[in-house]
């Protein structure tokens, strides 16, 4: 039987379904694609810049049909999350001045860095998958929804490190208690929080507190960065760091705070029995004001 209640941060209600239901029958050959968009345009379901959440809607029509409230149309052949060309076509990269040859030394030496805001299908894109997905322990499979890639040189034009930012995890315990924002407060500011979720110095790059230049470097410019490209100022920045792996120095140097951390527990993990890394949480206020903005 189903409840209304809030799935993937929308309220759905009996009314809701029942036309979701209809949409299904009328139009069986859509893809799943086609049906989110859809969905997204029958409930209005936009970001603030005017975008349709097409990915929450995916989840959210995911969730209704293991929940065997709806059921989708089968996944069309070729479907599916495709590998960056700049993964598996390697000549599309082309390494910058210097390749992997270790950089080392003072600070001072690479500087003054260039920040490049990455734009899609150019050079810079290719050479941000390809060291994300090379590098990164996470790996790489490109950003779905909102979010601004930085490739970071130094002053010779050798690449030095990626930095990504994208949406605000859903819901974060530590974080929320910080912020002191009530769910309803959450579901409806959401927006004004970016999520730090890559950080990789290229491992040929051993310059000390390079890392933390590069954090405050960032921090400074993110903020009207993604007002431009979104029409919305985030005014609090979050990131994840795995305890057993990193200690966080280089966000505590460029100092962001620490708020306590995960319980090790996947978000898909509906049984509670699935156990992930424990993480560090760390929040930096991107305005002085930020408490009153997402509790207003």
């Amino acid at each position: 039987m189903f409840v209304p209640g809030l799935i993937q941060g929308r309220w759905l209600d009996t009314e809701d379904l029942e036309a979701l239901r209809g949409l299904i029958a009328e139009h069986p050959h859509w893809s799943r694609r086609r049906l989110s968009i859809a969905l997204c345009e029958v409930l209005d379901w936009r970001t603030a810049s005017g975008q349709l959440k097409d990915m929450s809607a995916r989840l959210l029509l995911n969730k209704l049909a293991e929940g065997g409230f709806i059921e989708l149309p089968p996944r069309q052949r070729g479907g599916g999350r495709r590998v960056l060309r700049a993964l598996w076509e390697p000549e599309l990269f082309t390494l910058s001045a210097g390749g992997g040859d270790l950089i080392q030394g003072p600070l001072g030496t690479l500087q003054p860095l260039e920040v490049i805001a990455v734009e899609p299908r150019t050079s810079q894109a290719n050479a941000f998958v390809w060291h994300l997905g090379q590098h990164h322990y996470l790996g790489y499979g490109g950003a779905a929804g909102q979010n601004l890639r930085y490739l970071l040189r130094d002053c010779y034009g050798r690449d030095l490190a990626c930095v990504l930012f994208a949406a605000a995890a859903w819901k974060v315990k530590a974080r929320d208690a910080f912020i002191g924002w009530s769910a309803q407060q959450r579901q409806e500011r959401l927006s004004l929080i970016i999520n730090n979720s890559r950080f990789l110095i290229l491992p040929h790059v051993r310059v000390p507190h390079l890392a933390s230049h590069i954090l405050g470097t960032i921090l400074r410019r993110v903020r009207s960065d993604w007002q431009r490209k979104y029409q919305v100022a985030p005014c609090l920045a979050e990131t994840f760091v795995e305890r057993e792996r990193f200690g966080g120095v280089c966000y505590r140097a460029a100092n962001w705070l620490r708020v306590g951390q995960t319980c090790g527990r996947s978000r898909h993990d509906r049984d509670r029995t699935l156990r992930v890394p424990i993480k560090d949480i760390y929040l930096y206020p991107l305005c002085s004001d930020f408490k009153e903005r997402l509790c207003a």
